[in-house]
Order: structure tokens, then C-alpha cells, then sequence
């Protein structure tokens, strides 16, 4: 299978029709010799490496991962598994896993034992607080820990720190979605469900390329294309990617205009009439409004700064306007560009003001980018409250103390919480001066990397990295815990259509490793947080007994979690949320009857303007809506902060590729999926690369006003005037080590990705640079040569599935 499943990532179809099941097939991986019945033990989990939450098996023997199986009773994935879920748990076992705690002595990480490690942050955390106070300690976590984990974080942080500084690499990669739905909802929470593929006529999708993002998810809507009475398809995507290729209507706009794009497509749908006024009328608030901003907005006047034709703009304005079942994903293709929290709104608008919400097959989901990136946000370890409580309501707050049994006043809610950029400007200014990094590696992932790297390597600035390798990021660490991971640890992680699931412990983790909970709660108890009374702040000790806090805490909340157990989940499988005595096998869509949660006493936010980021209060948002329903929020174009120039000709994105994720600390460790794609590279199209002299296969710098990266050149269907780079490269895999190359050129996209982020959401802005592409040497030369063996494998299979999403 490993060959075949490499080079066809969603593998044999089972085609069915509208409004049916879909028939299950059980996707199998097992390391050579091994065979089913030399399995000893299956343990259930779910994917760690994407968010779409497919439910599988861990096959045991040993004492060791020898592979894994889908699972058919799931209602996530019927059994299939992507490349990463199949492939991805050797990392698991590779030879460069941390196994004991490093300390910088002399300038150099040295191993030593838990004591050391933990006696050196617990020391500089009380110096901090007693010299500096709780703002000058900050954590940056991931979208990859358990909810457990989160939620103990969480309480450390805010309760026992009294920091607002905590925050996760969700900002990067699901900000965006969180505070898209709050805006139009007063809350988050994903409105649709994954099984609206089943029953939608129209899918569109604006910036996801599911095919490379959610692979069990395309396979899903590979199916029902092969089956009777197919969906018609839209895709917004300037690159043409797997899904482009197979829609109806393929939309290529200028990166960093979906806002006038979103606009047009609006307009054309009030034009023609085909809105639903009675549903606007009984349930949102703001259609004049919404109506009057985008009226001048037509198909010609957005085909002059998308520079996409208005009659392909008409076309899936008529798509979209004639859809009985419309089902709409956003991914970063929105979130990572100019106005994110803008065009994901107008996302919003659509379906509103075509009345398609939940009912099967008229579905929204604002997707995640990771596994666990819902329990970030939900448990407040992405800066917002736990619960999805409003930082801006006393009462929300008091409630939130009143579970943790502190005073009001312990928890920071004087301000809007810190968001990570905000956080590594802080530690650049000095004010932060220690920040433990959970499972996230910012040397690669964040923009403007020789800014970040600088900023790391500060000598005030004391660094605590908590992983499993010793990463671009750990390796400026001041101190690195060695990490259990999926497999080697109990906990529960919830998708993006809101489904819950319990992975639970299969193997011992290596060496001294320790799971993320126990890291925090040893953390906690050295530190003797306690709460009013005297009592210990965090009374939890393991998994069962922190997943039991976290439903009192979600109690009554959006995200009720409260008819949910341990248990329940392993007899069952993924239930969706909110699980209550009401709804006791989960809530499959929400808003079948009304918005409740954006009642003014129920609502996570009071709205913010979608241009310029300002807050509203609770007044204004009363005013505006006074009745608690979905708000319809227009929102004008504003053009780029940084376009292109003479200087600086193209356009550069960054994006995935199917075969891995994030910064490959696990997928560049799972011999199929690296060689895969085992090395950075760069797309472009054929007549932009032409214009430019360059030809495929030649060695490219592709440089901005901050850094550049070289490349081997792909010739790929992209728009003209764009450059593609994927953003997983980074340099623990190379010969140069842990620094850039002797070049002075990087391999980590975010080299020249700009220190620039959306009003709303905070999110950065990864697809809107200005770069221009030179030649090294072209394909053949002596110095082109030289790079041959890194990039040799099926990068070029890795550029067709590479995504922008």
C-alpha cells in the first residue's frame, strides 16, 4: 500500500448519492513484516497530523507502533486514512527523539535530570514575578496537545501566573476561522458537519485545498462526484490545484483581494433576487446595510483588482444564487491574506442571506488547520476565555472565577488578551523576558524569521521549549523538556466539524519523556498555585479527572462538553458538541432554530469592525442587536499594505503539500512521506517564468525585503505574476545544521514572509508578499548540481498537491 497511497493520496472511490451513507473502507498501513495477526493489541485514537479528526487504531506489538487502521464505525472518516495518517507514526520511533531534559551550560545544551530542568524555570518564573510581575512571563503553545492539556495550561497561565500572555500557533493557522464566527454568530463553533457533503448540490470552497489539507475529507467529495447526481463545485484558489481541477467554476484572483471578490458575489446574488428575506428577516440583523456596501460592487468592477474575467465572476454567482444545498469551507487561502477576517465574514453573509444554515447539506465550517486547534480555542489557551466566555463580561469572568475558586480580580481581563505576534514583540521590546514554547516551533513557522531567530537568542530573554526533537526553536532554548506524543499518552482532541475523540496511551514514550499534562502539573505543583481558599489552584492529577474539571467549565456553554466522558468516548466514538442531557448523542449542525449564542449575555464577543479591528461594547452591540441574531457585517475593500513594485514583480504565497505538516518535526521523520517530498521548492507558471528567463528545474532565489530562500523552480498551472513556495522547510534536516546555509539563503519559506497580521484576528498575513525570482544556476550547471540530492524524490508530485491553503 505504501507506494500506492504515495502516489494516489485518496485512493479507490466508493461512489454513492445524494442523501445516502457513505459506504465504509477500511484503510490499513503496518510496518514490513508485520500482519493483522501479529498484531497484539489495537488502541483507538485520531489523527495528530491535520484536522479533519480521522478515527483510527494504533496496532501494537511488542511494546511498539507497528502501524495503524482506520476505523469503520467512525462517522468521521468510515475507515479511510490520508498519506500523514497512515505513514506518520514512525516519527514516533525515530533515533532523534529527546529522551531527557537539556539545560544551556556555557552556551551549550546539556543533558540533565528532571529536577535541574524544572528547579531552573521554577526559579526564573518567582524571580520574574517578584521583580517584574505576571506580564513578563508568557506562554506560546500549539494546535497539538489535548484538550486535558490545554485546559491545565489554561488555568496555570491565567490563575496561577495571572499572565495575558498565552497564546497558540492557532493564531496562525485558525484565528481567523474563531473570530469569523463570533463576528456573524457571537460565537465560535463550526455551524456545519461533515456529513453536509452528503447531501449538498453545491460545495464551494474558498482558499481550501481540501485535496492536499483534509485528504479524508476530498475523498469524501471524490465519492459522492462519482456517484449519482453529483454537486457542483466552486473553487477560489489562484493555484490549480486537485480541486481546481475538478470544479465547475475555478476562481484565480490576485492574492490579497478576496474582499472585492467576496463583495461582487454578493452583489450579484441581491441583484438577481435569489436571497432568502424571509430567514433575513426572522434571523439576522444588518441586510440594508450589507445591501448598500456592496451595491456598487459589480462583477467588472472586481475583475479589475481580482484580475479574474467578470463573466467567470457572474458564473459562480450563479452557482452559488441557484444552490438549493450550498456547503462552504474556508481555509487559509482567506485566513492567511489581506482582510482575513473580512472575507471570511462575507463567507458568512452568503450563506445568511441564502438562508443556508443548518439543514443537512446547508452547512458552513470555517475549517482548522490542526488537530486539536478547536480545544485550543475552546480552553482559552489560544487567549481567549475557557468556555468561550467574553473577556469584556464581568459576569462571564465571575463565573469562570467561581469555578476555579479565585477572586475576579486574579484573572486578566483588563484588555484584550496578547496574541502571539503581539508576544514576540513584546519579548523583542523587553518587557516579556520568559517564554515557554509547548510543542510549536516558531524558528520556522512565524514571519520574518531572521527577526524571530534574533529575538530568540536574546540573552534577557529566558526560552523553555517542551517537545519531542530538538527543533530550529528548541535548539535556542535556555531549557527543553522532552515530550510524550500521540500514542504515548490518554487524552481527547475535537476536529473541525466539532467531533470529539479519545486517543489513548498505546506504548511507553521514550526515555524520560513525559506527557504534557504531567509536565504542567509538576509545573504547577512546584510553583504551589493555590486558589482563595488555600486550596491547591489545579486538583486534577491525570487525563479522567482533568477532563471531568473541563466539563464544569463548559458547563452551560456553547461548547457544552458535559454529556461526554472518557468512557463514553471509548465505547462510542467521536460525538460531536455540545453533548448535554438534552442532546445526549451529540448536536450534529448547529443553528436549526435561531442564533442563542448571540444573545448579549451569551456571546463571546460584542463585534469588532472589520476594517480597522476596533472593539465595540456591550452598549453598541445591544444596539445593534438587540434580539440576539446573526449579525450580517459588511466590509469595503482596502488595498494590500505591501503590493508588488518594480523592484519587487511577484507575488509570493506560501502553503502545504500533502505529504506533510507544519514544519515536518514529524513528517520529515517518516521515511514515505519525506521522500515525498523531501525538499523545499518553487512553482510558478510557464509564461510568468518565461517573462522572468527562468525554465523548469533551474535553481531560483526567490528574495523580499526581509530574506530570501533558494529553490528548485517548478512550472506548475499557477497565475501569472505569483510565485508558490511551501512553508514546511526548515534546517534540522540538512547538512548546514541548525543556521541558514553558507549562502546566506534559507530553505524556510517564512525567510521573506512579512511581520504584518490581520486587524481582527491577529493572523499573519502569509500570502501577501512582494518578492522577485532570480536565477542561481539553471538545471544541469555544476552549482544546481550541488543541490540535486535533496530535492531529488517526487517533489514534483509535491508541487501538483501542494496547497495554499
Amino acid at each position: 500500500m505504501a507506494d500506492a497511497r504515495i502516489d494516489d493520496p485518496w485512493g479507490e472511490r466508493t461512489p454513492y448519492g445524494p442523501g445516502t451513507d457513505w459506504p465504509t473502507r477500511t484503510d490499513t498501513h503496518l510496518a514490513a513484516g508485520i500482519t493483522e495477526a501479529g498484531v497484539e493489541r489495537w488502541v483507538p485514537s485520531a489523527s495528530l497530523l491535520h484536522s479533519n479528526g480521522d478515527a483510527m487504531d494504533i496496532a501494537v506489538r511488542q511494546g511498539r507502533i507497528v502501524g495503524v487502521r482506520g476505523r469503520a464505525t467512525d462517522r468521521v472518516n468510515r475507515g479511510r486514512l490520508g498519506p500523514k495518517d497512515l505513514y506518520g507514526w514512525q516519527a514516533n520511533h525515530s533515533p532523534d527523539r529527546l529522551t531527557s531534559p537539556l539545560v544551556r551550560d556555557g552556551g551549550r545544551l546539556v543533558e540533565c535530570d528532571w529536577d535541574t530542568a524544572m528547579n531552573r524555570i521554577v526559579d526564573r518564573s518567582r524571580d520574574l514575578l517578584d521583580e517584574r510581575g505576571p506580564g513578563s512571563i508568557g506562554f506560546y503553545t500549539t494546535g497539538q496537545l489535548f484538550l486535558e492539556e490545554y485546559y491545565t495550561l489554561t488555568v496555570l497561565a491565567r490563575a496561577g501566573i495571572g499572565t495575558s500572555h498565552l497564546d497558540g500557533n492557532t493564531r496562525l493557522c485558525t484565528a481567523t476561522a474563531a473570530e469569523a464566527l463570533k463576528q456573524t454568530f457571537g460565537s465560535d463553533g463550526q455551524p456545519g458537519s461533515y456529513t453536509d457533503i452528503d447531501h449538498a448540490d453545491t460545495i464551494a470552497l474558498f482558499g481550501h485545498n481540501m485535496a492536499a489539507t483534509q485528504t479524508v475529507l476530498w475523498m469524501r467529495v471524490l465519492d459522492r462526484l462519482a456517484g449519482d447526481d453529483p454537486p457542483a463545485l466552486l473553487c477560489v484558489d489562484p493555484r490549480h490545484t486537485p480541486v481546481a481541477q475538478r470544479a465547475d467554476v475555478h476562481l484565480a484572483p490576485r492574492a490579497g483581494t478576496n474582499v472585492a471578490l467576496l463583495n461582487a458575489l454578493l452583489h450579484e446574488i441581491i441583484r438577481t433576487g435569489r436571497t432568502d428575506r424571509d430567514y433575513i428577516d426572522a434571523h439576522t440583523v444588518g441586510y440594508d446595510e450589507l445591501a448598500a456596501a456592496v451595491e456598487p460592487c459589480t462583477p467588472r468592477w472586481a475583475a479589475a483588482i481580482c484580475d479574474v474575467p467578470a463573466a467567470q465572476i457572474e458564473r459562480a454567482a450563479d452557482l452559488l444564487g441557484g444552490a438549493r444545498r450550498l456547503l462552504s469551507t474556508v481555509l487559509q487561502g482567506v485566513y492567511q491574506s489581506h482582510q482575513a477576517t473580512a472575507a471570511a465574514v462575507q463567507v458568512n453573509n452568503l450563506h445568511l442571506i441564502r438562508g443556508m444554515l443548518g439543514r443537512p447539506g446547508r452547512g458552513l465550517l470555517q475549517m482548522n488547520g490542526q488537530p486539536s486547534a478547536q480545544n485550543t480555542r475552546e480552553c482559552g489557551a489560544n487567549g481567549d476565555l475557557p468556555g468561550f466566555r467574553n473577556w469584556q463580561n464581568d459576569a462571564h469572568v465571575a463565573d469562570l472565577a467561581d469555578v476555579w475558586n479565585v477572586a475576579p480580580e486574579t484573572i486578566p481581563h483588563y484588555g484584550p488578551p496578547t496574541h502571539a505576534m503581539q508576544m514576540f514583540r513584546y519579548a523583542e521590546q523587553g518587557s516579556i523576558r520568559m517564554l515557554w514554547i509547548t510543542g510549536t516551533n516558531p524558528a520556522v513557522s512565524l514571519p520574518e524569521l531572521r527577526r524571530i531567530r534574533s529575538i530568540l537568542r536574546q540573552e534577557r530573554l529566558f526560552v523553555v521549549v517542551q517537545d519531542l526533537f530538538c527543533t530550529e526553536t528548541a535548539q535556542l532554548a535556555d531549557v527543553v523538556l522532552p515530550a510524550a506524543t500521540w500514542g504515548e499518552k490518554t487524552g481527547t482532541l475535537t476536529n473541525a466539524d466539532r467531533t470529539v475523540h479519545l486517543s489513548e496511551k498505546a506504548v511507553e514514550p521514550p526515555g524520560e519523556a513525559r506527557p504534557d499534562l504531567d509536565i504542567f502539573l509538576d509545573y504547577a505543583a512546584r510553583m504551589d498555585f493555590r486558589d482563595k481558599d488555600g486550596g491547591p489552584l489545579i486538583g486534577w492529577r491525570d487525563p479522567e479527572s482533568a477532563f471531568r474539571a473541563w466539563q464544569r467549565c463548559s458547563a452551560g456553554r456553547p461548547c457544552d462538553y458535559t454529556g461526554l466522558s472518557h468512557d463514553r468516548l471509548r465505547d462510542v466514538g467521536g460525538i460531536q458538541w455540545p453533548c448535554t442531557d438534552d442532546a445526549p448523542d451529540g448536536t450534529e449542525r448547529l443553528y436549526t432554530d435561531g442564533f442563542a449564542f448571540a444573545d448579549s449575555h451569551v456571546c463571546e464577543t460584542y463585534g469588532k469592525d472589520l476594517v480597522t479591528g476596533a472593539s465595540m461594547d456591550v452598549v453598541e452591540y445591544r444596539s445593534l442587536n438587540p434580539d440576539g441574531k446573526a449579525v450580517l457585517k459588511a466590509a469595503e475593500y482596502v488595498p494590500l499594505h505591501e503590493d508588488t513594485s518594480r523592484e519587487y514583480p511577484i507575488q509570493m504565497i506560501t502553503g502545504r503539500t500533502v505529504y506533510h505538516f507544519h514544519t515536518r518535526t514529524k513528517t520529515g521523520r517518516a521515511p514515505e512521506l519525506n521522500a515525498a517530498a523531501p525538499d523545499v521548492w518553487a512553482e510558478m507558471s510557464p509564461a510568468e517564468a518565461a517573462r522572468q528567463g527562468l525554465a523548469d528545474g533551474d535553481l531560483v532565489r526567490i528574495g523580499t525585503p526581509r530574506g530570501a530562500v533558494r529553490a528548485r523552480l517548478k512550472l506548475t498551472a499557477i497565475r501569472d505574476g505569483m510565485v508558490f513556495l511551501p512553508f514546511h522547510y526548515g534546517y534540522w534536516d540538512t547538512p548546514e545544521g541548525s543556521g541558514p546555509p553558507g549562502h546566506g539563503d534559507g530553505r524556510a519559506a517564512n525567510e521573506g514572509t512579512i511581520t504584518d497580521w490581520d486587524p481582527v484576528s491577529k493572523q499573519p498575513l502569509f500570502k501577501t508578499c512582494a518578492a522577485r525570482v532570480t536565477l542561481v544556476a539553471s538545471r544541469g550547471t555544476a552549482e544546481a548540481g550541488a543541490d540535486a540530492g535533496r530535492v531529488a524524490g517526487r517533489d514534483a508530485r509535491g508541487a501538483r498537491e501542494g496547497s495554499t491553503a
